[in-house]
């Protein structure tokens, strides 16, 4: 009896620690929350209409005008300074006295056309007319014209039939005496820059394009600067993509102001404000570059009447220059003629002497306008255009 009583206690024990662990197990148990009855939803914001902010608005603290810090009276404010332009390095061109002697080499192909071909014709022991012709053909060869070739054959013919006997040297003093007689020696052939009177003198450039009008304007601004005078350049030649600013820069390599006008603008509107600010700056020369367009076009060259009359407004003009280019031969005489019908050519510029054998051009301009070559251009560099010197220029010719 006592041993089921103690299994009975035993039993009970047992069974309240069973209930005391699931109990134990439950309660750690988290249960999950029971579902809302009404679900939240939260609407998508709104987009922005025009005119509102694309974020909405926050509210951030804000400063009024008296509360933000201005500085001082003696405060110092840093400015950031724009880049220094440097100025264009201004040039010192060469001198002009002897430029042609310097540079007397650049002759050394029309040497050989002209000069040398002559001594060598008339060094042969017999003057048949066969040579003669030959005389003939180089002389109209060399662009001298069909007039002054005549002219010459005939002086020729009749001093060496009294010379005689003929050597080297003689014939070389003879060709030389010659050939001064057709270029002349005696002609006037400064460039007028200083008119009595007033200031400044003014020089106008023409010519058709492609003869190196522009270029030939800025060696002269050179060649004057050279000789002590102050410049200032007219870009008239409107119509020409970049001519301004070719102008512009030989202008400032030796420090002379360039007056230029819109692309496509009125050529005349620009010389006549050349003129003017040449005047307030008291330069001695205006030089003014003008359109070279060709000279068939007949509304074209009144236009260049046109400029010309407009100058004259402030003052006569001291100098037309023509510029033709020594390769053109006889068209270049055919645009001399109808430039000189316009604007009264008073001297002419002949460029690319250097690279042609054409140098009788010289004499046959002069003789066909009865206006005198007052400079030469011998080549590409700044300082290759040189005042004309006949006696240089023949000696060049020939040789030594």
């Amino acid at each position: 009896m006592e041993t089921v009583i103690l299994a009975v206690v035993i039993a009970v024990v047992v069974l309240a620690a069973l209930g005391g662990l699931i109990v134990g197990s439950r309660r750690q148990k988290t249960l999950p929350p029971p579902p809302p009855s009404t679900p939240d939803i939260t609407a998508p914001p709104a987009e922005p209409h025009v005119g509102d902010e694309a974020e909405t608005p926050r509210d951030e603290p804000r400063r009024s005008i008296e509360e933000v810090d201005l500085p001082g009276a003696g405060a110092t404010v840093a400015v950031e300074e724009p880049p220094a332009v440097e100025a264009p390095e201004i040039e010192i061109p060469e001198p002009t006295a002897g430029r042609l002697v310097r540079l007397r080499a650049r002759l050394s192909r029309s040497q050989n056309a002209l000069g040398k071909g002559l001594l060598t014709l008339l060094s042969r022991e017999h003057l048949d007319e066969d040579t003669w012709e030959e005389i003939e053909d180089t002389l109209l060869t060399a662009d001298v014209g069909v007039q002054p070739t005549q002219e010459l054959v005939e002086r020729l013919r009749e001093r060496v039939k009294v010379l005689g006997t003929r050597t080297p040297e003689e014939l070389r003093t003879l060709l030389r005496e010659e050939l001064l007689k057709l270029i002349g020696t005696d002609v006037d052939r400064t460039v007028r820059t200083e008119p009595e009177d007033r200031k400044p003198g003014i020089v106008m450039v023409v010519g058709v394009n492609g003869t190196g009008k522009t270029t030939t304007t800025g060696k002269l601004a050179r060649v004057l600067v050279a000789d002590g005078r102050t410049v200032v350049l007219g870009a008239a030649d409107t119509f020409r993509a970049a001519a301004a600013d070719q102008l512009q820069t030989w202008g400032e390599r030796v420090g002379a102001h360039t007056v230029r006008g819109p692309e496509e603008g009125d050529p005349a509107s620009v010389a006549f404000d050349a003129v003017k600010e040449g005047k307030e700056l008291g330069v001695d020369v205006v030089l003014i570059d003008t359109a070279g367009r060709l000279h068939t076009k007949t509304g074209l060259m009144d236009e260049l009447g046109k400029v010309k009359r407009v100058v004259e407004k402030h003052a006569p003009l001291d100098e037309v220059l023509l510029v033709l280019d020594a390769t053109t031969g006889q068209n270049g005489l055919v645009q001399a003629r109808v430039f000189s019908e316009v604007v009264d050519i008073s001297g002419i510029v002949l460029t690319k002497l250097d690279g042609t054998a054409k140098g009788g051009i010289v004499i046959a301009v002069q003789r066909e306008l009865g206006v005198p070559v007052k400079l030469i251009g011998l080549g590409e560099g700044a300082d290759d255009l040189a005042p004309f010197d006949p006696e240089a220029f023949v000696d060049a010719l020939i040789g030594d």
